[in-house]
């Protein structure tokens, strides 16, 4: 099974593919959409649109999902990365898609077994989890993972209770 992750934003949208087979993961790819800043927002979110339906055709995952909005302390950056899912979700539809949106502590969870780890140990975990060194990788690809392993095991959760049903 292939498993897109996303970790959306305005200037950067991490992603990241891993491949479930059985119990063990792999990671397929992983990367960043930079946008530039002095770029309109409507060519900004045209881009990560256009990026994403490009990994969606490329990988052809069947499974996506993604971070779901972090309310913090500044609505603008909630617009924004709201706006950056929008443009993420477009592609998945389009593409025919749906995109399983996950709480940041429900990942963490699901990778670390604790919904309030730092980003060092959301790293270390993720890179243990596929075999992978991700140290010279940006917080945005790592969560982007982290969001496709927390796909990956929240299915097989899912499927384990249907079929006990």
């Amino acid at each position: 099974m292939i498993l897109l992750g996303f970790d959306p934003g305005t200037a950067s949208t991490g992603y990241g593919v891993v491949s479930a087979e059985g119990s063990t993961l792999r990671a397929v790819d992983h990367g960043v959409i930079v946008t530039a800043a002095r770029t309109s927002p409507a060519a900004r979110l045209a881009e990560i649109h256009r990026r994403a339906a490009e990994l969606i055709e490329r990988h052809r995952p069947d499974g996506v999902a993604m971070e779901d909005l972090f309310i913090g302390a500044n609505p603008r950056t909630v617009l924004s990365v709201g706006q950056a899912r929008g443009a993420v979700l477009a592609a998945c539809g389009l593409a025919g898609m749906e995109a399983t949106a996950y709480p940041p502590a429900e990942v963490k969870a699901a990778v670390c077994g604790y919904g309030r780890a730092d980003k060092g140990q959301v790293q270390r975990m993720v890179g243990a989890m596929l075999a992978s060194d991700l140290s010279g990788s940006t917080d945005h690809e790592t969560d982007a993972l982290a969001v496709a392993i927390c796909h990956a095991v929240r299915s097989r959760g899912r499927a384990l209770q249907a079929a006990a049903r």
